[in-house]
């Protein structure tokens, strides 16, 4: 089984470039379905999500032509099944969005419920509720979500709790809906304008993504674009805390960072240097770091994928911390695995209180899931000694190349997969 090995103590410096995000790449890809005409996707990123989705798109009929590692090229036209497999889609969350983008195309489909990270329920009652009010008949039949319509007609929707998912969903079917959608109370997240503007250079009419409130005039057909996935403000935001944590000084480059600027205000705030460029973001650590207090919350509050690589930031500064997690209730699952490299974190239903210590040292630990485990990554960077992290297939699931990038950036660190290479890593760098 592969796990990542590292020996820690070296700070982080250099340049590193950001890929294309997946949470964006998700909802973009899915949506491609919604055409008969060729859609050409670029910056691309090559991860494990990203991978299964294209073959479950292929499996239903799709023409998906991989150009190179970071484009893509989708062609609908030749769908004939509106049913997606199971064997691809309960790897991955993002499946539902194959609902909306078949419900608005076709008026049909059948798609397993989702699978992804065990960090907590994310229920998808936003979603039907949403179908069910573009006159969907929706029900949940032997772990499948089935959803049909003899038309989608357009209606006023207010979303009961603010959820990525379902505005993205509900956002798709409503595109090729009869009329004008009303979604309030919708999420703002980055990736939810960019599937919004995807939608729109396909022929979709949206107005307001990014705000509240959404209007969609829909539109009998789309046709086909070429676009370009934004940055990953979540990869991004890894390499930043990588640096703070090692006392480095790294240039993130192919960045947005307006989406940055929950995760700079709070390493500004435990003594970080961060500078920011046109599409790049310098963040150079500090010896006597302090402590400060996250809570998570929708955009553009503090994100909930980047409080795990924080929580580890704020292991190592001076002081008492307090994190608040007030989206996924699974999301402390990682600090089982911290304390074996010697932090002080104690958890009480939502909060973890962390007590700042002067050091880590390396351990064997695993990844609970995709944020967690890329913590573990950069907080066995920061250690005294050897680091294992076993499980890294999650961390796969949405990091692409993430030992070679922190090589780029002088870590010690490499991929094996039997205890004979990590011994002889173990002798290379002695």
């Amino acid at each position: 089984m592969e796990q990542y090995i590292m020996k820690g103590g070296n700070p982080l410096v250099g340049e590193v470039t950001i890929g294309g995000a997946k949470n964006a790449a998700l909802g973009i890809l899915a949506a491609s379905i919604m055409t008969d005409e060729d859609v050409r996707i670029d910056n691309l990123p090559d991860v494990r999500d990203i991978n299964v989705l294209l073959e479950a798109i292929e499996e239903i009929g799709a023409k998906v032509d991989r150009i190179d590692r970071h484009t893509v090229c989708i062609n609908g036209g030749s769908i004939g099944e509106v049913s997606v497999d199971d064997e691809y889609i309960r790897k991955i969350r993002a499946s539902y969005y194959f609902i909306g983008a078949m419900l608005g195309k076709y008026k049909s489909a059948q798609v397993p419920l989702p699978g992804g990270c065990n960090i907590g329920s994310r229920p998808i009652d936003q979603h039907l509720k949403g179908f069910r009010a573009l006159g969907a008949d929706v029900r949940i039949e032997r772990g499948a979500v089935i959803a049909h319509a003899i038309d989608l007609v357009a209606s006023h929707i207010y979303l009961d709790v603010v959820s990525v998912g379902a505005t993205i969903n509900i956002m798709m079917a409503a595109t090729l809906a009869e009329g004008q959608t009303i979604l309030e109370n919708v999420a703002k997240e980055p990736h939810v304008v960019d599937v919004a503007n995807f939608l729109n250079s396909m022929g979709a009419s949206i107005k307001g993504a990014g705000t509240d409130t959404i209007r969609i005039k829909g539109v009998s057909k789309l046709h086909g674009t070429e676009y370009s996935i934004i940055p990953d403000q979540i990869e991004a935001g890894t390499f930043m805390c990588a640096a703070a944590i090692t006392r480095g000084d790294v240039m993130v480059k192919n960045v947005i960072p307006k989406h940055l600027e929950a995760i700079t205000a709070k390493l500004l705030e435990i003594g970080c240097e961060v500078a920011e460029f046109d599409d790049a973001v310098r963040v150079v650590g500090k010896m006597n770091q302090k402590h400060t207090d996250i809570k998570t919350l929708p955009y553009p509050g503090f994100p909930t994928d980047m409080q795990p690589q924080m929580a580890v930031c704020l292991v190592l500064a001076g002081g008492t911390s307090v994190v608040t997690e007030s989206i996924f209730e699974n999301r402390f699952r990682y600090v089982d695995e911290l304390s074996r490299m010697g932090a002080n974190m104690k958890v009480e239903g939502n909060v973890a209180v962390i007590d700042g210590v002067t050091g880590l040292s390396g351990a064997s630990v695993s990844a609970p899931d995709l944020r967690a485990g890329a913590a573990l990554v950069i907080a066995g960077l920061a250690s005294d000694g050897y680091t294992v992290v076993d499980e890294i297939g999650y961390i796969q699931r949405g990091y692409e190349c993430f030992d070679e990038k922190l090589k780029g950036l002088g870590a010690v660190i490499e991929k094996v997969d039997s205890e004979k290479e990590a011994q002889k890593f173990k002798l290379k760098v002695g």
